[in-house]
């Protein structure tokens, strides 16, 4: 089983959003064959708290315009890392320090990356400059 059209089309718009912000090293990973209870966790990390907490704001004001709400969301006053839970998506947008120190991506080093096309928005954008 891999992660639905919809959930990867998704976690494409939140990195879109991500990007939009000034996210670092954006990276999508298919996690639908090893948890029953989310398609794709998206991680994303900034170099400070506020740059953290702005990227998690472009995320949820684009997903919004889809009237797509978190149904959690952890650790926004801290600013380090903060999960924002959109069932078939898992976003985590972690400070840099704290993305290094969890390694996700070493944890769920298995899983299949999602291609999000990031390179190809950013080269529409500068064409259409």
């Amino acid at each position: 089983m891999t992660a639905s059209d919809t959930s990867i089309t998704i976690a494409r718009d939140a990195a879109k959003a991500a990007a939009d912000k000034l996210a670092h090293d954006i990276v999508a990973l298919d996690v639908s064959e090893r948890l029953a209870l989310a398609d794709v966790f998206l991680i994303a990390s900034a170099p400070s708290e506020r740059q953290v907490n702005a990227i998690v704001d472009g995320i949820e004001e684009e997903l919004a315009k889809q009237d797509l709400r978190p149904v959690r969301r952890e650790g926004r006053s801290g600013g380090r890392w903060v999960l924002l839970d959109y069932s078939d998506i898992v976003i985590h947008v972690q400070h840099e320090e704290d993305r290094v120190f969890y390694a996700l991506e070493r944890l769920w080093k298995d899983c299949p990356v999602v291609d999000l096309q990031l390179e190809d928005a950013a080269a529409a954008a500068s064409e259409s400059e």
